[in-house]
């Protein structure tokens, strides 16, 4: 290894962060000074809007260690990620949120995980959810319970995206050909030996939280089409449920035609035409959902652009200058 190739790189995705970034730094600087080992801590702005670009490039000036890399446009929580993946060039990667949520000091845990247990991966576990609303706890246990079902590997509950990763394993995501990956289900679909650390997850130190409902009901569709075909054949089974049910429909209509005690009415036929159009506009809904991530595919557009890489452009230090044309992929 190079004398400048950093041991540790800590990708940290971040969209209009402005808010908890100086104790975000106040934090994770002496931190990661005092870990001993060489380190570079990637943030990926996500296309913010508000001042976090203007005060990471600043932070950079005093910090060598911080590696500012600039989206050309918002692409999403996953999508920065994925250009962390790209661009860290440590042995083990640390990906965490801008929010504190995560403790930092966790990071220190997850080392010595790695160096005691010799494994690839390291999740991060919340043992204490209760920061998090009633609702967003129980719809977490309906999440993972599905995605273990689907997925049919061992998805561990109450992981997110706050975990420690070996070079075997980044180099094992960024050679999947697949677009929108969803991490907390790939990582563990490739298999690798894996450890757990525990902690408690604190409430955000400021700002508000960029996962909105439509966000995370986004980021369930994602990862169930991506994984498994499960839902097409639900399509399938409701669309012999509608058939049966006709068929229920049209013998019993005889049979009260038979006994001539037919009474014309517009129950019935409201019943079976409910039932029947919910279930095909239900499977519609779900071939369109396959259908449309094969059109993404065939377009093979970049699930995100690098505006600017100050490893790659230390000299420009401006929001103007940093975005003016894509940089290129690090070997």
């Amino acid at each position: 290894m190079r004398s400048d190739q950093p041991v540790l790189s800590v990708v940290v995705p971040m969209y209009d962060e402005e808010d908890v970034l100086p104790m975000f730094f106040e934090r994770m600087h002496p931190l990661l000074d005092g870990l001993g080992v060489p380190y570079e801590l990637v943030v990926v702005d996500d296309g913010s809007r508000d001042g976090t670009a203007t005060l990471l490039l600043e932070a950079a000036k005093d910090w060598p260690q911080l590696r500012v890399v600039r989206l050309l446009r918002n692409s999403g929580h996953q999508a920065a990620q994925s250009a962390g993946f790209r661009r860290a060039r440590g042995e083990f990667v640390v990906t965490i949120d801008a929010d504190l949520q995560d403790p930092p000091e966790v990071i220190v845990e997850f080392l010595a995980a790695v160096r005691e247990q010799d494994v690839d991966v390291v999740y991060g576990v919340r043992s204490d959810r209760s920061s998090d609303s009633w609702a967003k706890r129980t719809t977490a246990r309906m999440y993972y319970r599905l995605m273990c079902r689907l997925v049919g590997k061992e998805i561990p509950f109450d992981a997110g995206d706050f975990r420690l990763v070996s070079r075997r394993v980044v180099d094992a995501v960024n050679a999947l050909p697949e677009d929108g990956r969803v991490f907390r289900l790939v990582i563990p679909w490739l298999g690798f030996p894996s450890a757990e650390v525990k902690y408690v997850r604190a409430e955000r130190a400021a700002g508000a939280t960029k996962y909105t409902v439509s966000k995370m009901v986004r980021l369930a569709f994602d990862g169930v089409t991506a994984f498994s075909a499960a839902p097409l054949r639900l399509a399938t089974w409701l669309g012999l449920l509608g058939g049966a049910m006709s068929m229920l429909f049209v013998v019993g209509a005889l049979i009260v035609r038979a006994t001539g005690r037919s009474v014309p009415g517009w129950t019935s036929t409201v019943l079976a035409v409910s039932v029947i159009g919910a279930i095909q506009l239900l499977c519609l809904g779900l071939l369109g959902e396959y259908v449309a991530r094969l059109f993404q595919s065939s377009q093979r557009r970049p699930q995100f652009l690098v505006g600017y890489d100050s490893l790659e452009d230390p000299g420009h230090h401006t929001v103007t200058e940093s975005v003016e044309a894509p940089a290129k992929d690090m070997p």
